[in-house]
């Protein structure tokens, strides 16, 4: 496994993300949060123009406590302590906006997405509610440092627990983690879904696997949306390979069945919510040992 690179932080050195290892791998799952860092470099906050609360309106905040089960359950978590408005990993590698850079910026350089546009890519430019992030402009090697130094061990190391997992169960499914605004954009009849899947629509994951996720979340009373408005972004696209037995599905939980959005504080709804998804991951790996058994059963 790659290194972890650490995080100068004004309470010193701190990893950039961690990967909380189970005692037994169980079940055919890796769990990912990428978006949930909540550990502040010194150099963001020193070119910043928020202050210490309005830089944190980019977290999924404690997503990665409400999956704190999933070594417990037989599976890794691998979680971000950087935050997502220092490098976003949820973004391909070179996703970079050239009006924040002083200087020209390698040829490589994707400066043309939607998300770039948006000023969300790889480096952000903005928090959520489109503030601003930096007071002027950064320096080329300023991001390719971060990309270098953190996202591509982030990537590395993610990608050898997906192998590791795909080699021991023939299969690996990548359950990213995330959040949304309980203000989430409305679907059709006015419906704000409490979770939705993402599958990349129907590419990333086997349709049986998001099916079954369906099932059990609903069973939990859950208004369960799939796609829209969110489908999954760089990690459930690249990792999701269903014809090489890499299924991924994001999955985003709409923040108001478990925190105070406003004091970026957890609610009395979060161990219920924590425990109604531990609850939904065994089942599902049931479901999953179930399916695969038979397939076997059926093959011999």
């Amino acid at each position: 496994m790659t290194d972890i690179p650490t995080l100068k932080t004004s309470d010193g050195l701190v990893p950039a993300f961690e990967i909380v290892e189970p005692r037994e791998v169980a079940i055919p799952f890796v769990f990912c949060s990428p978006h949930s860092g909540r550990d502040y470099p010194s150099d963001l906050m020193a070119a910043t123009r928020l202050d210490g609360e309005a830089i944190r309106r980019s977290e999924d905040i404690f997503v990665d406590e409400l999956f704190a089960f999933a070594p417990a359950l037989g599976a890794p978590l691998i979680r971000a302590r950087f935050p997502r408005a220092y490098l976003d990993v949820n973004r391909e590698p070179f996703e970079l906006d050239p009006k924040m850079f002083a200087g020209a910026l390698p040829g490589f350089v994707n400066t043309a997405s939607l998300r770039v546009a948006g000023g969300l890519g790889t480096i952000p430019r903005i928090v959520a509610e489109n503030e601003e992030i930096y007071r002027g402009t950064l320096p080329v090697a300023a991001a390719m440092a971060r990309i270098e130094s953190i996202y591509r061990p982030f990537h590395e190391s993610l990608e050898a627990l997906l192998a590791r997992t795909r080699d021991r169960f023939g299969l690996a499914i990548l359950i990213d983690c995330h959040s949304m605004p309980s203000s989430v954009r409305a679907l059709p009849g006015g419906r704000r879904p409490d979770i939705v899947l993402g599958d990349r629509y129907g590419t990333s994951a086997s349709s049986r696997f998001v099916a079954m996720a369906t099932t059990h979340l609903a069973a939990f009373g859950f208004d369960v949306a799939r796609n829209k408005p969110y489908a999954g972004g760089y990690i459930t696209e690249h990792y999701g390979q269903p014809g090489r037995g890499l299924h991924a599905i994001q999955v985003e939980i709409n923040r108001g069945l478990y925190a105070d959005e406003s004091r970026f504080a957890p609610h009395h709804g979060f161990a219920r919510l924590k425990g109604q998804l531990a609850a939904f991951v065994e089942r599902f790996a049931a479901d999953v040992a179930a399916e695969c058994a038979a397939q076997s059963a059926a093959a011999e």
